[in-house]
């Protein structure tokens, strides 16, 4: 056999092996002709636009309706700290001592000077007394001519005189009563007192201290009314007016709303963020506290939104999500950006558009990239 007949079966035989490998890849099922799996007895829905009422939506912090600050009013060490904060307090109660030492002494001499100008009121009124009756028998006995004239002045004189020492010691005594009043209200000083029911929400000093006239010592709140002080920018101040009605959403207390009522509205706007304080009311509740943040949601109207329920929104960390069904029926997960709930449903933003088709529960099912049939 010559080399050229050998080539050309050699030649022969790979394009046999070539032909029967391109034969058996040909057999080979093709990733794409899969079929994806599937979900049945989904429920979708088609995303519509809605109306939905229009908020502005203005934030504030809570603060007690009516808040102040105990000063001390003396000078003095303060000896003994009553209350804590936290602490519930009545109208009067005393909650701190300062020492008294100097205001008791100077009661006590007020005291002392009170009762001297008392005594010198008594003997001042007996002499009053006497030469009155003495002028009185002289007025008697000159009538008659009994007496001289001469004798008669000096009568009605001590009788003046006395008058004048009667009237000088009941000033006297005026002025003490005066003096042991103030050193009265000196020592009452002593005592720094709540001046209303609340609640001792700040401490400021410890036993110890020095105060001095002026010098805060606690900050006490009446926690039976509560107010949310809210800014509102001076383009949106208009919509406001007192007395209206409003929810509030407190966020330390959950998404329940309490209701409001506008009260105050500051006449004057802040320059410097050209926006006006306005005060709600809030509805009682005991968990409300002095300082949580807050939101006022004032109705300006209704407007156009896309909403979909909260139990088709899926988490993936921190960012949601929302499975909708394409043309081939294949769900796929789409992130989204999330406004504000409404009830039961909650506002898309972006992401999703209106006549889409909705998975409206996937729950824990992991849906992407499957075929689902709805019910």
């Amino acid at each position: 056999m010559t080399v050229t007949k050998i080539l050309e079966k050699l030649r022969w035989f790979a394009f046999i092996v070539l032909l029967s490998g391109l034969t058996g890849c040909s057999s080979e099922p093709k990733a794409s002709d899969r079929q994806p799996d599937t979900v049945r007895n989904v429920a979708v829905s088609t995303v519509h636009q809605a109306s939905v009422p229009d908020w502005l939506e203005a934030t504030g912090t809570v603060r007690a309706a009516q808040t102040s600050q105990v000063s001390a009013q003396m000078m003095g060490n303060i000896v003994e700290i009553r209350v804590h904060e936290g602490e519930h307090v009545q109208r009067g109660q005393v909650l701190a001592v300062i020492d008294d030492a100097q205001p008791r002494a100077a009661m006590e001499r007020a005291t002392a000077a009170a009762t001297a100008a008392q005594q010198q009121v008594a003997a001042a009124e007996s002499d009053y007394a006497l030469a009155d009756s003495t002028s009185k028998r002289y007025q008697s006995l000159f009538e008659k001519k009994s007496v001289s004239p001469q004798e008669f002045d000096e009568v009605k004189a001590r009788r003046q005189a006395a008058l004048a020492r009667r009237d000088m010691a009941t000033a006297g005594q005026e002025q003490a009563k005066a003096a042991l009043a103030q050193a009265r209200t000196s020592l009452e000083y002593s005592r720094i007192r709540a001046p209303f029911e609340g609640v001792i929400s700040e401490k400021k000093v410890d036993s110890g201290t020095l105060a001095a006239p002026g010098m805060p010592v606690f900050t006490i709140e009446d926690t039976r009314r509560f107010l949310l002080e809210a800014t509102v920018d001076e383009s949106s101040i208009h919509l406001i007016r007192l007395g209206q009605a409003l929810p509030v959403t407190i966020e330390a207390l959950g998404s329940d709303a309490l209701q409001g009522k506008v009260t105050d509205i500051v006449p004057a706007a802040d320059p410097s963020s050209r926006s006006f304080l306005v005060k709600v009311e809030l509805a009682p509740d005991k968990r409300l506290r002095s300082g949580l943040f807050g939101r006022a949601q004032f109705p300006r109207g209704e407007r156009s939104a896309l909403l979909v329920p909260r139990t088709a929104v899926v988490e993936r960390g921190q960012l949601q999500g929302v499975y909708v069904v394409g043309v081939n029926e294949t769900a796929d997960l789409r992130y989204v950006t999330l406004g504000k709930v409404a009830g039961q449903q909650v506002e898309v933003l972006s992401g999703l558009e209106s006549g889409e088709l909705l998975v409206l529960a996937p729950g824990a099912l992991e849906l992407g990239g499957k075929r689902v049939e709805a019910k």
